[in-house]
C-alpha cells in the first residue's frame, strides 16, 4: 500500500502550495468575473483593476499607473482611452504642475468600483461562513503572509 504524504510534509511542499494558490486563484477570478458580469456597462478584468488602483490612489500620471499595473505606458493609454470613452474615468490638469495630466475616476467609475468589490465581498463571505473559525483564523494568517511575500497591500476594511 503506498505511504500517504503527511499534512506537514504537503505544506512544506512548495508545489502542492503552490497547486492550492493557483485553485484559490482560479476560485477568485471567477468570483471576480462574475461580478463585472453585473455591471452595466461591460468592463474587463484589466480595466477593472486599472479602476481599483485609481480607486485607490487617486488621480495618478499615466507612467505611474503604468508601473503599478506592470504594463506598458501604450497599453496603459489604450486602457485609459477605452475608460473614459466608456465614461468611468477621465483626464484633469494636475493643479500642482498644469503641464501634467492625471487620469482619475468619474462618479461612474467611483461607483462601478463600489458596486463590484461589495458583491465580490458577499460572495466571498458567503464562501468563508462556510468555513469553521479555526480554518478562518489560519486563511487569514496564511493569505497575510502570501500577501506579504507578493508585496500586495492589504485591502480596506
Amino acid at each position: 500500500m503506498p505511504e500517504r504524504e503527511s499534512p506537514a510534509r504537503a505544506v512544506d511542499d512548495v508545489d502542492a502550495v503552490t497547486r492550492a494558490v493557483m485553485t484559490a486563484s482560479r476560485l477568485l477570478v471567477g468570483i471576480a468575473a462574475r461580478s463585472l458580469a453585473q455591471v452595466e456597462e461591460p468592463v474587463t478584468l484589466p480595466q477593472f483593476r486599472m479602476l481599483v488602483v485609481l480607486s485607490t490612489r487617486g488621480p495618478t500620471k499615466l507612467v505611474t499607473l503604468a508601473d503599478l499595473l506592470q504594463v506598458a505606458p501604450s497599453t496603459a493609454m489604450r486602457m485609459v482611452d477605452r475608460l473614459i470613452a466608456a465614461g468611468p474615468a477621465d483626464r484633469q490638469t494636475n493643479p500642482a504642475d498644469r503641464r501634467e495630466t492625471l487620469l482619475g475616476l468619474t462618479e461612474e467609475g467611483r461607483r462601478t468600483v463600489e458596486d463590484v468589490t461589495a458583491r465580490r465581498r458577499a460572495e466571498i463571505a458567503a464562501i468563508v461562513e462556510r468555513l469553521a473559525p479555526e480554518r478562518r483564523a489560519a486563511l487569514v494568517e496564511a493569505l497575510a503572509a502570501f500577501n506579504e511575500a507578493g508585496g500586495e497591500r492589504p485591502a480596506p476594511a
